[in-house]
């Protein structure tokens, strides 16, 4: 069996100095393009700056900005005594009615939680009015952070009408929300969700793994069953260095 050699960024990366593209911008386009479809794998180290920008024919500064910006979108890591490295592509989720849980499994992550809230307590106006249920006496109420491969990805908040499910913290941990629901008899029909972003509060970079003031992507969602009851209300927080979300339109 033989193995392909590892990329060369020297070797691969092509620059037009005619080209109204930045060079920087070239460069990080291309490293880019090789982190996303695994040519350079989660792990695999960068030459330094001074060996890149010798071997590419570009200045220093040139190939910092361009390393830069990859490590802004959390692509690339530096480390003291280690230099830059790859870390795990950003997570790139379809908009469609799954759970983040199945959807992380379904790319081949190792999803796991935290459950940090799993209780019933007194149903607020506020709440009865997110559940559409005026009437309403008592919700489940769920936190978890969610991550993959061991790294915090998002925190997870959720509100059902108590008597939906009544899920063991082990169970939580171990498996989606909707597949639960699905589970227990619930067969969900269709929802309305609304994206937004927001910087990281001190308690989000603490359950996250961010810095404060680091950009997050916000999630509100509503789902209903075949009868058009609701059965959750989440909202969610992810991280935008690790996470998107895709739209198809037509």
């Amino acid at each position: 069996m033989t193995t392909s050699p590892p990329w060369d960024p020297v070797r691969e990366i092509a620059v037009d100095p005619a080209s109204p593209e930045p060079l920087y911008f070239q460069v990080a386009r291309q490293l880019y393009a090789a982190i996303e479809d695994g040519r350079l794998p989660a792990g695999a180290r960068l030459a330094n700056e001074l060996d890149l920008a010798a071997g590419l024919r570009l200045s220093r500064p040139t190939v910092r900005q361009a390393i830069q910006s990859l490590v802004n979108e959390g692509l690339l890591v530096r480390r003291r005594g280690v230099g830059t490295q790859v870390v795990r592509t950003k997570v790139s989720r379809p908009l469609r009615l799954s759970s983040l849980f199945d959807d992380l499994a379904g790319l081949g992550g190792a999803p796991s939680s935290e459950v940090l809230v799993n209780r019933v307590e007194p149903a607020s106006a506020e709440v009865a009015t997110l559940l559409e249920a005026p009437s309403l006496t008592s919700v489940r109420r769920l936190k978890r952070i969610r991550s993959v491969d061991g790294e915090p990805l998002a925190v997870m908040n959720n509100y059902l009408p108590d008597g939906v499910i009544a899920p063991l913290d082990e169970e939580l941990a171990a498996r989606g929300l909707y597949e639960l629901l699905r589970q227990a008899g619930i067969r969900l029909h269709s929802a309305q969700q609304s994206i937004g972003a927001r910087v990281a509060t001190e308690e989000d970079a603490a359950l996250l793994a961010e810095q404060p003031g680091a950009a997050l992507l916000t999630m509100q969602r509503t789902t209903y069953d075949e009868t058009g009851r609701v059965v959750e209300y989440g909202w969610h927080v992810y991280r935008a260095s690790r996470y998107s979300f895709n739209l198809s339109l037509q």
